[in-house]
């Protein structure tokens, strides 16, 4: 009997990590993202799927620490400094956004017939962003560490702030109160406060030795333990004072930022805070009952678009209002527009304070996680339909009626290199660059550089490319390069063409395309490298040199055998170190001028 249990759970954790492999991926391909996966896998594995979990709130407790731990990792990115320059974003952005949302969508849940207590709940509990759903998006998009996701962050920092006065807010909605609550609510704040002074001191004055002792014992697996021990210590005496678990994990995460055992810990706590992320959004799909969305679909829709709409409206009016772009702010509208996973917390106490019924905590809690499911498509509908950021040309020069020597087309780290042999003997060079900021950049350092897109024809007829005796092309977008090698070879045959190869494979499109000069822009730096790796070693110079010649020769080599075979494998065997089956071994180009020995000869020991 006791086997078969444990099989059973056994089979649940294989059908977890299954659905999540399977549904990940798949939605990953499709471009809808990985959170969407996680709830589509969640609602199929779960009560209203296949019924392969029948408690889904049982999960959904224990995938709470995948949260948990993001907002560790979070805080350990940001130090006290940081985090004191956001406080305008924290508190005066968050403070405003909170207001207006709650104002607003309360009024909107009255509309859809809730009486005003219950109307407020629901909007309390939506006004709570799901900080999951954003910071994976957010994540995902590489935005976290930008200005617009920092704003973003602070407000979600805020909002995980107000689910203690929330939950306290509830309790004096209940219907009944007494002086022992009033006294007893009092103790709660109390307890919150110790919880977080607590907190502070343990992080400032206990966890650095700690660490400090565990890496001189060098146990790696005492280190991790010690880390999880930090996230959910953290966690947990928040959780015990009554405030975020999630809360608590961000702030033990800002008092380790400063540590030198930042990154160990942050490389500790990844796989867990991963496996344990997804597996808090497939439980959020789990958590959707069919039955009620059903049974009630009128006005559960009706409530989600409603809600959504009129959050993402106010959100757009607040960053307008305090300075944001409209780009700007329409994105952190769609990508906030959801409810959260406090909004169930929320919903929970206030139906166990009985100021809603089962019904109506079972429509929220629909209306929240239907909210969370969508998100992620709406934010892919934005990113498809915003066009394109326009570019601000304040203080930049087009190209238009230039002419010299040499036109230069892209000037980031290869292009900058290269134009200094050009300057250094006065050639009159024109440098175009499509990368404001670049310019910018490159103009404090005495550079003059022109705005312009060199894959266009009319571009590269305006920066002088008719007259110019050479063209040299720097970019480093490989399809870029061909464009615009084809352009010239077609419009402006007068100029030797030498443009900068991403790899093999474009090299032979280049020399293919007729180009009169191609250099694969890690080569030659690889070589010297390769070549600085022997003498650190001991060679002789002469040797190393010698060495590194013979490579570029066999590379020209193998390059001619894979031009005139058309095929990259054409020269494998001129490769050092080859392993490919039935390629024989290399020999070089010249019989050697000495004896092989070994380069750090002084350090071998002697054959008895």
């Amino acid at each position: 009997m006791a086997v078969e249990a444990g099989a059973s759970e056994l089979v649940k954790v294989v059908a977890l990590l299954g659905a999540a492999v399977v549904m990940v991926p798949l939605f990953r391909r499709l471009g809808l993202g990985s959170v969407l996966g996680y709830f589509a896998a969640g609602l199929a594995i779960g009560p209203f799927g296949f019924g392969w979990f029948s408690d889904p709130q049982a999960i959904l407790h224990t995938a709470e620490l995948g949260v948990v731990m993001f907002l560790f990792v979070i805080g350990l990115e940001m130090r006290l400094s940081h985090l004191w320059s956001l406080r305008n974003e924290i508190f005066g952005l968050g403070t405003l956004q909170i207001v207006v949302c709650g104002t607003v969508l309360t009024g909107v849940c009255m509309l859809l017939g809730f009486p005003l207590p219950v109307a407020f709940i629901g909007a309390a509990g939506f006004v709570l962003t799901s900080t999951a759903v954003v910071m994976q998006l957010l994540a995902e998009r590489g935005d976290i560490a930008l200005p617009t996701g920092q704003k973003i962050v602070s407000i979600l920092l805020f909002e995980d702030l107000l689910i203690v006065p929330l939950l306290a807010v509830v309790a004096f909605m209940a219907p009944v109160h007494s002086d022992a609550g009033e006294s007893s609510r009092w103790v709660t704040v109390g307890i919150a406060a110790g919880a977080i002074v607590g907190l502070v001191l343990v992080g400032r004055f206990l966890l650095n030795p700690l660490f400090r002792i565990l890496a001189a014992a060098k146990a790696r697996e005492v280190m991790t333990a010690a880390a999880l021990l930090v996230v959910l210590g953290a966690a947990l005496l928040m959780q015990l004072g009554g405030l975020s678990m999630a809360m608590g994990a961000f702030l033990a995460g800002v008092l380790l930022s400063e540590s030198t055992f930042r990154h160990q810990i942050e490389a500790d706590i990844e796989p867990f805070r991963g496996i344990l992320l997804g597996l808090f959004f497939l439980s959020v799909g789990m958590a959707l009952d069919l039955t009620v969305v059903a049974n009630n679909w009128p006005l559960i829709v009706s409530g989600v678009f409603a809600l959504m709409l009129a959050k993402a409206v106010c959100i757009y009016v607040v960053a307008r209002i305090l300075g944001s772009d409209h780009r700007q702010a329409l994105d952190r509208g769609v990508v906030m527009a959801q409810g959260g996973e406090f909004a169930f917390v929320l919903f929970s106490a206030a139906a166990v304070a009985g100021v809603i019924d089962v019904q109506v905590n079972a429509n929220l809690t629909a209306i929240a996680v239907l909210s969370m499911a969508l998100t992620p498509l709406f934010v892919l509908l934005h990113d498809k339909l915003m066009p394109d950021r326009e570019v601000s040309l304040d203080g930049v020069e087009e190209a238009d009626g230039l002419s010299g020597s040499v036109l230069l087309i892209g000037f980031g780290r290869f292009g900058q290199v290269a134009s200094q042999s050009l300057l250094a003997r006065d050639v009159d060079v024109t440098i175009i660059d499509n990368d404001v900021d670049m310019i910018h950049n490159a103009e404090r350092f005495g550079f003059k550089i022109y705005y312009g897109d060199g894959t266009r024809l009319d571009v590269l007829h305006a920066s002088g490319a008719g007259t110019a005796r050479a063209i040299a092309v720097c970019v480093n977008n490989d399809q870029d390069a061909d464009r615009i090698v084809e352009l010239v070879t077609h419009e402006f045959p007068q100029a030797k063409l030498l443009v900068r190869s991403f790899d093999r494979e474009h090299s032979l499109r280049l020399i293919h395309a007729g180009v009169d000069f191609q250099i694969r822009e890690t080569f030659e730096s690889a070589l010297q490298f390769g070549q600085a790796a022997l003498m650190e070693l001991g060679a002789d110079p002469d040797d190393a040199r010698e060495i590194a010649e013979q490579i570029r020769e066999r590379d020209a080599e193998r390059f001619e055998l894979e031009m005139a075979g058309g095929d990259l494998r054409a020269g494998a065997h001129m490769v050092f170190g080859s392993a490919l089956p039935g390629v024989p071994t290399p020999t070089p180009f010249t019989a050697p001028k000495r004896k092989a020995r070994t380069l750090n000869a002084d350090e071998v020991p002697e054959e008895e």
